[in-house]
């Protein structure tokens, strides 16, 4: 018989409708691939089996009566920025260790609703900040591609961040599927390096309610999976308007599954010669050029386009998140929630509960977003930006007449080694110098796996589309994942 895990989601849908084996066998197979995986990667932060049990047992209720659900059955993992209602929620913080919210979040209660099992809440760098998932104060964690036991892998890997817990359980055969957030790349990163498709809506198209906030004009919820359909089935049932969120867009949401299978023929594929930066590795621009060579094949056209903004997306994005994320972690001092340090007055215990919940790079950003907001530095940093920022949108509507979708790469380099730019907080941030475009813009981004590369690690693609255009780039992803035909899976998997 088929493992299980080695089903993907359509799959498993599938067998579970045709009584081929129950939620509850499908969960327990996947309790025992974390329990395995966890030990390995430290992929979670909190687990939820008791919890994945007892909600397997009423989907097979429901489905012995007709009354199954979209997803019903489905174990996934909740990236611990989401807020679950009785579950301890941490955003991989110590600042918040000990929060059990009394409210789901929109995203992970429209999941329930269709009947998704959360196995668990998955680690991520501290409060979202991060490349790698080094910066979680619940430890590293550590990528499925490491070896066969990554606990114990001479060279341990990063598996992206900051929704590395995420990319980790659905790489390493531990989840069907995981939400992620997205705000400079966050699940776009992480999926290209751990060989998974990740999908970031448009700006509005899925709610942020409950989703604990780092930098509020550029955070979206996206998901996690191992097939461009199953990417299609997640956001499917996680986007929508939510009145309890003044950003959600009252829209309707298709079926992102009917673009699946579509022909591509006709379709314009943009490639911003921009991209074409210095330093990124040869065989990443080879794959970039197999990736359009194939959708050429497919029947699509391939025209150059220019986004002659670009190379001041980075800059531009570490001084808007940053001071974002100087206002919205104000919160957190000690008063009403989560950890609280003693202190003779209360500046002083302030400062010393946020000085010990905070991790080093959360304070690095706080202080870079607090020094651009204050008085004197507004103007010339902040203000700046958000100027830049309208360039660079208005560089992609200017493309987009040119064409429907751009190629690009989604990562400067394969997995490194958890330590490796530690030291060098500018390396570790131009990871994500391929996809904070698309956050800048609003824009929709989807990443594709293409191949090992010759160090036997994956790496993925970047497609982007037109604003709340999600169908067309489905179908161009669908159309990349076939002619790709990439099925690897990591040496270790739960």
């Amino acid at each position: 018989m088929t493992d299980l895990t080695d089903l993907s989601m359509t799959q498993a849908l599938a067998g579970l409708a045709k009584k081929e084996f129950t939620a509850t066998e499908l969960t327990d197979r996947y309790i025992k691939a974390s329990i395995k995986g966890q030990a390995a990667t430290n992929a979670y932060i909190t687990t939820t089996f008791d919890a994945a049990r007892e909600a397997a047992k009423a989907s097979d209720e429901r489905r012995a009566a007709g009354h199954a659900g979209t997803m019903d059955g489905i174990p996934i993992a909740m990236k611990d920025l989401y807020c679950t209602k009785g579950v301890q929620t941490t955003a991989a913080s110590k600042i918040l260790e000990g929060f059990v919210p009394t409210y789901e979040s929109t995203v992970s209660q429209k999941l329930a609703d269709a009947g998704c099992i959360t196995l668990g809440k998955a680690n991520l760098d501290e409060f979202a900040m991060g490349s790698s998932n080094t910066t979680s104060a619940y430890g590293n964690v550590v990528s499925p591609w490491s070896g066969e036991d990554p606990a114990n892998a001479a060279r341990k890997l990063v598996p992206g961040g900051s929704s590395g817990g995420s990319a980790a359980a659905v790489a390493g055969r531990m989840a069907l599927a995981a939400t992620g957030t997205d705000t400079g790349g966050s699940i776009r990163q992480p999926a290209a390096i751990t060989g998974i498709v990740g999908i970031k809506p448009t700006y509005g198209r899925c709610s942020r309610f409950g989703i604990i906030a780092y930098a509020s004009s550029l955070d979206q919820a996206g998901a996690m999976t191992r097939t461009v359909a199953d990417a299609a089935l997640m956001l499917r049932e996680m986007a929508g308007h939510d009145p309890k969120d003044s950003t959600s867009l009252n829209l309707p949401v298709p079926d992102f599954t009917q673009a699946l299978g579509q022909s591509v023929k006709g379709l314009r594929i943009g490639i911003p010669r921009e991209y074409r930066i210095d330093g990124i590795p040869a065989e990443i621009d080879t794959i970039w050029g197999k990736g359009a060579q194939m959708l050429r094949e497919a029947g699509a056209e391939v025209v150059d386009i220019t986004l002659p903004h670009t190379k001041y997306a980075l800059p531009t994005y570490y001084i808007i998140a940053p001071a974002e994320a100087s206002s919205n972690l104000a919160r957190y001092d000690g008063v009403r929630f989560g950890l609280r340090e003693t202190g003779d007055s209360l500046t002083e215990m302030y400062e010393n509960t946020r000085g010990s919940g905070f991790g080093v790079e959360v304070r690095r950003r706080i202080l870079m977003g607090t020094y651009v907001l204050s008085a004197g530095y507004y103007d010339a940093y902040y203000k700046k930006a958000q100027r830049v920022r309208r360039l660079i949108r208005q560089d992609f509507i200017g493309a987009f007449e040119k064409c429907d979708v751009i190629l690009t790469p989604s990562a400067p380099s394969t997995a490194f080694a958890i330590g490796e730019n530690e030291d060098d907080p500018i390396k570790m941030y131009l990871e994500d110098v391929f996809t904070v475009t698309l956050n800048l813009a609003g824009l929709p981004g989807i990443v594709v796996p293409m191949q090992l590369c010759a160090n036997g690690l994956p790496m993925g693609m970047q497609l982007i589309g037109k604003p709340f255009d999600e169908m067309t780039l489905f179908k161009a992803a669908a159309a990349l994942e076939s002619a790709a035909g990439y099925n690897a899976k990591p040496p270790f998997v739960g």
